[in-house]
């Protein structure tokens, strides 16, 4: 017995899906895990059981619009920040990543909630894909000199962690905090 080969999704499948993403991540964004399938069905202008055909749970949806989250972040690492005057290409990311962030709160809220976990942080693939373009980040400044040595894709991770528990506990000023640690990244004389 044969496998035949995976088949594309249709053209019809695959804008339908697209539509439930953009309408999730807006609904999200704005109100968090408080919004049901059927209200993102009906903005997103589909039937509830083209939702559940793409999404089976609510969470599987929440990680799909966060797996979406990722993609722009590292979509606007590659094609911007890769590509602007090296030397401010890490605090650029940094800056980025906390706008979407404060944006974004209801999703995060939302696939903390949908995890049972603190933090929002991007797994298996797309993690794979943002330490890479992190790394390729931090390489251009090191080289630009504008960049400690001893600066890594963990620590990026973790100052991130920092700003996005900032912007989820309101505990101050994440532009602040942005400030302050990226003075200390820079190189020491």
């Amino acid at each position: 017995m044969s496998s035949s080969p995976a088949r594309k999704p249709r053209v019809d499948a695959s804008r339908n899906r697209a539509r439930i993403l953009a309408a999730a991540r807006t609904l999200l964004a704005e109100r968090g895990d408080e919004v049901q399938l059927p209200e993102i069905a009906r903005v997103a202008g589909v039937g509830v059981g083209t939702v559940y055909r793409h999404f089976p749970t609510q969470g599987d949806l929440i990680e799909a619009a966060a797996e979406l989250r990722f993609a722009e972040i590292e979509d606007f690492a590659r094609t911007r920040l890769l590509r602007a005057e090296p030397g401010h290409a890490l605090a650029g990311y940094l800056q980025h990543v906390g706008e979407v962030l404060a944006a974004d709160r209801g999703l995060s809220a939302s696939l903390e909630a949908a995890r049972r976990s603190a933090g929002s942080d991007p797994r298996g693939e797309s993690r794979a894909r943002l330490e890479a373009v992190v790394g390729e980040l931090i390489e251009r400044d090191r080289g630009a000199g504008a960049l400690r040595d001893d600066c890594t894709v963990a620590d990026v991770y973790m100052i991130v962690g920092s700003i996005s528990a900032t912007i989820r506990s309101e505990a101050g000023d994440w532009r602040r905090l942005l400030d302050i640690v990226v003075e200390g990244l820079r190189p020491r004389p």
